[in-house]
């Protein structure tokens, strides 16, 4: 199955993105990648991991560029504005499947961007089916309560992470007084060289269940 290009209307112009449609889907995923200043797309090998992954548990798929990155239009905002590519492209992603519960993956500075979408999309009254954030930007949320409040939550940390310090996301994770679960990957840095398949095996049954 191959991801279909699709353009996207977003507050900041046109936004880039893949979609997958899947027969008998169980639910549609979004995926946000990491920060754009460091190179960030939504071609980067997590991403690319949570997509394929997505779509083996049976979910529509769709990962997408933020603004200023790749064919998207307009130039980094660096925090609110690629929240609002988000939300964009989880409206179109809504409209196509009105029905099917949405789960949120981010990695990186797209687990914020994840994060900050599922408080917004929940204040509105979406039920979101799962959240997923993949080493996290944490120390960009400013507010534990932007996060979504009822859905499982689900943090998954490389423990010799060289970009998001770990114990940054472990206390954080010990402030969050909301329900979740982090899990914690030995012996792997932040991109997961050699450790997607790790990474596949802890999201692939969460998403199934």
């Amino acid at each position: 199955m191959r991801e279909t290009p699709v353009v996207i209307a977003g507050p900041a112009g046109q936004l880039e993105a893949l979609y997958l449609d899947v027969a008998d889907a169980r639910g549609v995923a979004l995926i946000c990648h990491p920060n754009p200043v460091q190179g960030g797309t939504m071609l980067n090998k997590v991403v690319s991991t949570l997509q394929r992954t997505a779509r083996d548990a049976g979910l529509v798929t769709l990962r997408f560029n933020y603004r200023g990155v790749g064919a998207s239009e307009g130039s980094h905002d660096m925090g609110s504005g690629e929240v609002d590519d988000a939300q964009a492209a989880a409206e179109w992603l809504r409209a196509k499947h009105p029905t099917l519960p949405m789960t949120l993956l981010g990695f990186s500075f797209g687990g914020f961007v994840a994060a900050s979408l599922g408080g917004r999309l929940e204040a509105r009254g979406e039920a979101l089916a799962h959240l997923f954030m993949v080493a996290p930007a944490v120390m960009r949320l400013r507010d534990s309560d932007s996060l979504p409040q009822n859905c499982p939550l689900t943090l998954i940390q490389p423990e010799t992470d060289e970009v998001v310090e770990p114990q940054r996301v472990y206390d954080w994770s010990a402030a969050l007084e909301r329900p979740h679960e982090l899990l914690k990957v030995a012996e792997c840095g932040h991109f997961f060289h050699g450790k997607l398949t790790d990474l596949k095996d802890l999201v692939l049954p969460r998403l199934s269940n």
